[in-house]
């Protein structure tokens, strides 16, 4: 992680950027130790930066991958990429995003290939890449919309039937509608615009959903 809390005083000036420092990261994450060591459990950072707080949840969420699953290549593959949909954020400027999205990514494929060596693929790679896309935005998230002034949309991955993967999309606004006084809500739980089912349980609706497809191929679904 970087040692260096800004990157100028202009920025700092203009939109009060300073980065949370490397021991401060893990001094609050150790506070939620146990979500950040389930591979599938979901984070949102709202104003994620370069992703000092993502990049580390994914390295703990990777390290719990390896010691269940390092030594079979396949399982460890698939459950990377579930580590990497759980992770989620939004960035008000979009060097920042990038660069976010670039260092979760490096993570990764670091890890992944170090581990699968010659059985990683490209396939699973450019999947990390458009999962990451989808996941870290560049908006803000006092006002829920991205920079193009549309409303901030999340995508849920869902794995199904082993290796598949099941995306919906939701609007964060609607997301958040009903939850304004739960600090530890479920990113995609019960919220928003909604339904119930059978047992009286709220159920978000989704504002698209995909069919089932195999991990390597989300990226064919835009």
């Amino acid at each position: 992680m970087k040692n260096n809390q800004t990157k100028s005083k202009r920025r700092v000036a203009d939109h009060g950027e300073v980065f949370t420092a490397e021991r401060e990261v893990n001094a609050m994450l150790d506070l939620v130790k146990q979500e950040t060591e389930r591979i599938d459990s979901r984070f949102l950072e709202p104003a994620c930066g370069d992703g000092n707080f993502l990049a580390e949840i994914l390295r703990r969420k990777l390290a719990v991958v390896k010691s269940r699953y390092g030594k079979h290549a396949a399982d460890y593959e698939r459950y990377a990429v579930i580590a990497v949909t759980s992770i989620y954020g939004v960035e008000l400027l979009p060097d920042n995003t990038n660069e976010c999205r670039k260092r979760l990514f490096e993570i990764f494929d670091k890890e992944y290939t170090a581990t699968c060596k010659k059985e990683a693929n490209e396939d699973t790679r450019q999947a990390v890449r458009h999962i990451l896309r989808h996941n870290i935005l560049c908006g803000d998230a006092l006002t829920m919309k991205k920079s193009d002034g549309e409303p901030i949309i999340f995508s849920e991955w869902s794995a199904v039937n082993g290796s598949m993967l099941k995306r919906r999309d939701f609007r964060l606004d609607q997301m958040l509608e009903q939850n304004t006084t739960n600090l530890q809500l479920d990113l995609f739980g019960e919220t928003g615009e909604y339904e119930r089912d059978e047992t009286g349980a709220i159920v978000l609706s989704p504002i698209c959903e995909f069919p089932p497809i195999h991990y390597r191929r989300v990226q064919e679904y835009e």
